[in-house]
């Protein structure tokens, strides 16, 4: 969620971050809202104060006029009467107006919290502007060097062809899975339906020990601390971390509330929802950041919309498992901006250590989302399409997620004292299994039709140097 006073003084930033990322919304609408709701406030607060002020000034005057009243007879108990009845009508009255200002606000707050929900962050300055995918840039590109530690122990440069360099032509990931019985999709697709899979033997172990080592190299390598979090949550939760209402359509339901539950619950697609919800509405201490967590999680999404774009294979399904690492930190642009640079570090480190070509791709405005202020994706070499294929997206949020979720930070905590501020967060993937798998499989396997396994996925795999 944006800041309303932010966009009161600068609407212009807002609007323009609209246009930028491509997305609808009526600021004006928002400003105008906003501008009602204040005055019916203001209206309100007035009302109050002079409500208490006549109770003040009139409970005198009713206590003498009660005694008066009591010793009084005729026309003038009546005379007195009447008196202490406008009296005591006009707090009464006020105390209605009271009453209808606060109704008027409520009616307007879903109107005006719809629309500011819908509010994207703006983009950065400095990402480039695009309407979509087709606009993003690539920053870098790291190949295999060669040695031990590469696929074939060679050099690779993707501007070249697999079969010049290896020399043989390149099965897909689907002919090696296939051929090396590593998954059924028949099976997956006969329990669950389309794009479903059932990992088997040496594929189920690869699958395992890639999250394996991925989790140990965040936590016990870089510092992070491990975290078990729900992958089933209330709506608050994926409202909160910028996931509803835009992008609801990706997300499976559960309709609890059908059955007597109280609420809904939705299954969520990155560990990143239940890391980031550990913390809503709590006040951190200022001395505890940032804080770096890791999780493993099961991830679900529906993938609304992507019929026939590489629906085949483990490239787009809709259940797999994900080591996300998050984030929390001050809210400092230049600290968000080194921990994004940071959190690209580790995965690049990990993507040369498994030996595998990738790029680092800035997104342009237009495929960044509602939530990012910038985002880079990793995309590694995948030579069954001779081309790229997206496996991490690295984001920057600055307090989008934060002022959500209500999660602040200052000295001392809950029980310190003093002004407190939202944090930032920020996200990425570490290993999003199986789709990982696709780049393991197809630049680690041989002219045979067998895939050696990564030097540093051997001890998670009880040793084992080849499948097949």
């Amino acid at each position: 969620m944006i800041d309303l006073k932010d966009l009161r003084e600068r609407p212009e930033k807002y609007r323009d971050g609209c246009r930028k990322k491509g997305m609808a919304v009526d600021i004006d609408a928002l400003l105008a809202l906003d501008a009602k709701r204040r005055g019916l406030l203001a209206e309100q607060e007035a009302a109050k104060a002079q409500q208490n002020a006549l109770a003040k000034e009139s409970g005198p005057a009713i206590g003498k006029l009660k005694g008066q009243i009591g010793k009084a007879t005729g026309d003038e108990k009546a005379k007195l009467e009447r008196e202490l009845a406008e009296i005591v009508a006009k707090p009464a009255a006020l105390k209605e107006k009271v009453r209808a200002l606060e109704a008027q606000v409520a009616a307007i707050e879903p109107e005006l919290n719809a629309i500011l929900l819908t509010v994207p962050q703006p983009p950065d300055g400095d990402v480039p502007v695009g309407t979509g995918s087709d606009g993003n840039v690539e920053k870098s590109r790291w190949n295999p060097a060669g040695g031990a530690g590469s696929p074939g122990g060679v050099a690779f440069d993707t501007s070249k062809s697999f079969e010049s360099q290896r020399g043989f032509k390149p099965k897909t990931h689907i002919e090696l899975v296939e051929k090396l019985g590593l998954a059924d999709f028949q099976r997956g697709v006969k329990m669950a339906g389309t794009r479903s899979y059932a990992m088997i033997g040496d594929g189920m172990l690869l699958h395992n020990a890639i999250l394996r080592y991925a989790f140990d190299f965040m936590t016990l390598t870089n510092g992070f601390t491990a975290v078990s979090v729900p992958v089933l949550v209330k709506e608050s939760c994926m409202l909160g971390t910028g996931f509803f209402p835009a992008g609801r359509e990706q997300a499976y339901h559960v309709e609890e509330s059908a059955r007597g539950g109280g609420y809904d619950l939705f299954l969520t697609g990155t560990g990143e929802v239940g890391l980031m919800g550990l913390h809503a509405d709590e006040i951190l201490d200022e001395a505890q950041l940032p804080l770096k967590y890791t999780t493993v999680s099961t991830c679900f999404r529906r993938e609304a919309g992507a019929a026939g774009k590489d629906t085949a294979g483990l490239y787009r399904i809709h259940q797999f498992d994900k080591v996300e690492q998050v984030v929390i930190c001050k809210a400092d642009e230049q600290e968000s901006r080194q921990w994004h640079a940071k959190m690209l570090g580790y995965v690049e480190k990990l993507l040369q250590s498994l030996g595998l070509p990738y790029r680092l791709l800035q997104c342009c405005t237009g495929d960044l989302g509602v939530k990012n202020a910038d985002m880079i994706d990793v995309e590694s070499w995948m030579p069954g399409r001779n081309g790229y294929g997206e496996t991490h997206s690295a984001s920057r949020l600055y307090d989008y997620q934060c002022r959500r979720l209500n999660m602040r930070y200052r000295a001392g905590g809950e029980s310190g004292k003093g002004a407190t501020a939202f944090c930032h967060s920020l996200n990425n993937t570490v290993a999003a299994s199986p789709r990982i798998l696709i780049p393991i499989l197809e630049m680690w396997q041989n002219a045979d039709g067998s895939v050696t396994v990564p030097p540093p996925l051997r001890a998670y795999m009880g040793g084992k140097e080849k499948i097949g």
